[in-house]
């Protein structure tokens, strides 16, 4: 069995990408948002923590959090999260025998992505990664047009002009971060 190691943080900031087990096609995430809203916010309750960006697509998500001082378990609040989000909703979907004998769902992949974000430059970089994703796989043309984001309040807060990176302008930052 692999040895899957997590860097770990106490205090840190993560970026993390989330997949759909069924990617192609699937608009699971899009369709369900408030019930996936609804285990973020219930999560953040019992295990707080500070999400930085966040960025909702039909199959996959990306985010950046920064967990308390002396925390370093973002595993239990992503089991958490995709637990409370895969109870929200009938079973219906394909499930493996492997599943079934685990008696698990066929929402999610098992594993997910993280990076540790090391400097201020990182941060920054998979700031705009998260933002521009939308652009990126064609749903839209600019970041400020994707309403499963949280660029609209980093425009509030002043970390971005509202027509940033609008169409044809291309991102520094757009490389791949774990898709």
């Amino acid at each position: 069995m692999p040895d899957y190691r997590r860097y770990r943080v106490p205090g840190g900031c993560y970026f993390f990408t989330v997949n759909l087990l069924e990617r192609r096609g699937n608009d699971l995430l899009i369709r369900h948002i408030d019930f996936l809203r609804d285990a973020v916010r219930l999560v953040g309750r019992s295990r707080p923590f500070t999400i930085d960006a966040w960025v909702v697509l039909p199959d996959h998500l990306h985010c950046v959090w920064t967990l308390p001082p002396d925390d370093d378990d973002f595993a239990t609040r992503w089991r958490l999260i995709k637990s409370i989000f895969a109870r929200s909703l009938p079973v219906c979907e394909r499930r493996s025998d492997a599943r079934l004998r685990k008696g698990e769902r066929g929402i999610w992949q098992r594993r997910y992505w993280e990076h540790a974000i090391r400097d201020d430059e990182d941060f920054a970089a998979h700031i705009d990664y998260v933002h521009f994703n939308p652009v990126k796989h064609g749903y839209v043309r600019e970041p400020a047009a994707w309403p499963y984001s949280t660029f609209k309040s980093a425009v509030g807060r002043g970390l971005y002009p509202e027509s940033w990176l609008g169409a044809g302008e291309q991102s520094s930052s757009d490389k791949d971060c774990g898709e």
